[in-house]
C-alpha cells in the first residue's frame, strides 16, 4: 500500500489537492475572514498583537473550512440532486466519506488547537461550538427539518467579527454582538433570495427551504421585510457612538441598493431579480464591513490630529 502511495502521480496529488480545497469552500471563508479581520481591527488596542491576529487568522479559517468539509459530507446526498452542487469532490465520489471525515477533523483539531494555545480559550471554543452550529445543528438537522433552517442556523455564520474581537482582546463587549447581529438579519434575505433562484433544486432534493414549503410569494415578502430589519439594524453602532458619519452614509447607501433589489424581487417583473439580490446580497456585507475599517481609522486620524 505504501508503494502505492508513494507511486502515485504528482498530477493526481494535485487533484486531490485542489479538491480538499474545494471542500473548505474557500470563497466562504474569505468572506468570513474578512469579517473577522474588522472585528479584530475594531477591537480597543494599543499596539496590534500580531501573534492573536495571524494565529486567530489561521485557526478562525482552518475551523470555518472543517465545517464547511462536513457540510459537503453530510449533503452529499442531496448534492448529488442539485444541479448547483452536483460536481462537488464528495458529491461526485472523487474524494471519498471516509477520506473527507479525516481531512474535516484533522483541520478541526488543528485550528482549535491554535486557537487554544495562541489566542485564548474564549476565541477556541467559540469557534469551536460556532462549526459544530453549522456542521451537525444546522446542516444535519435544521436544513432538513424546517424552512425557518437558515433563520435559526444563521447564527453559527454570523459568529465571525466577534471570534476576531476575542481572539486579540480575549473579552466579549456589546460592539462585536452588533456586528454579529448584522449579519445574523443580513443572512436570511442573502440566502432566501439564493433559494428562490434555485427552487427546483431543492424541491428535486427534498429540502424544505421557504420557497418549496410556502412558496415564492411568500419568500419574496420574507425577503422584503427582513431587508428592512438589516437597514434598521445596521444603524445600531451608530445608537452606540462607536461609529461616525462615512459608515452610517455607507449604511444608508447599501441598505437603499439593497432594498431596491428586494423591491425588485417582491414585484416579479425582472427574471434575474432572485440572483441579483443574492449577487448584491455578498457586496453589501463586504462593502458595510470595509466601510466600518475606514469609518474607524479616518476616526482615529481626526482625533490624532485635533
Amino acid at each position: 500500500m505504501s508503494d502505492q502511495i508513494m507511486n502515485t502521480p504528482i498530477p493526481v496529488w494535485r487533484e486531490i489537492a485542489s479538491d480538499l480545497f474545494e471542500m473548505t469552500k474557500p470563497k466562504v471563508v474569505l468572506l468570513m475572514l474578512i469579517t473577522a479581520w474588522v472585528g479584530m481591527a475594531l477591537a480597543p488596542l494599543g499596539a496590534v498583537p500580531w501573534l492573536p491576529v495571524i494565529v486567530g487568522t489561521l485557526g478562525i479559517a482552518l475551523l470555518a473550512g472543517a465545517g464547511a468539509a462536513f457540510n459537503h459530507i453530510l449533503d452529499q446526498h442531496i448534492d448529488q440532486r442539485m444541479a448547483r452542487t452536483h460536481r462537488r469532490p464528495v458529491a461526485t465520489g472523487r474524494i471519498s466519506t471516509r477520506a473527507g471525515l479525516w481531512f474535516a477533523a484533522s483541520l478541526t483539531v488543528l485550528g482549535f488547537g491554535l486557537l487554544l494555545l495562541f489566542t485564548n480559550a474564549t476565541t477556541a471554543w467559540l469557534t469551536l461550538f460556532s462549526m459544530v452550529g453549522y456542521a451537525l445543528v444546522y446542516t444535519a438537522y435544521l436544513k432538513r427539518s424546517t424552512p425557518q433552517n437558515i433563520v435559526i442556523g444563521g447564527l453559527a455564520g454570523a459568529m465571525p467579527p466577534l471570534l476576531g474581537w476575542t481572539a486579540v482582546t480575549g473579552h466579549i463587549t456589546g460592539f462585536p454582538l452588533l456586528l454579529v447581529l448584522i449579519i445574523f438579519a443580513w443572512t436570511p434575505p442573502h440566502f432566501w433570495a439564493l433559494a428562490i433562484h434555485r427552487k427546483d433544486d431543492y424541491a428535486k432534493a427534498n429540502v424544505p427551504m421557504m420557497p418549496v414549503t410556502h412558496g415564492v410569494e411568500f419568500t419574496r415578502i420574507q425577503v422584503w421585510l427582513y431587508t428592512w430589519l438589516l437597514l434598521a439594524v445596521s444603524f445600531l453602532p451608530l445608537a452606540l457612538g462607536v461609529v461616525g458619519g462615512i459608515y452610517a452614509l455607507s449604511a444608508l447607501v447599501l441598505g437603499v441598493r439593497f432594498l431596491q433589489w428586494s423591491y425588485r424581487l417582491l414585484t416579479g417583473k425582472r427574471i434575474d431579480a432572485a440572483w441579483g439580490t443574492f449577487k448584491f446580497s455578498i457586496s453589501y456585507l463586504l462593502y458595510l464591513f470595509l466601510a466600518l475599517l475606514v469609518d474607524h481609522y479616518l476616526w482615529q486620524t481626526v482625533v490624532i490630529i485635533f
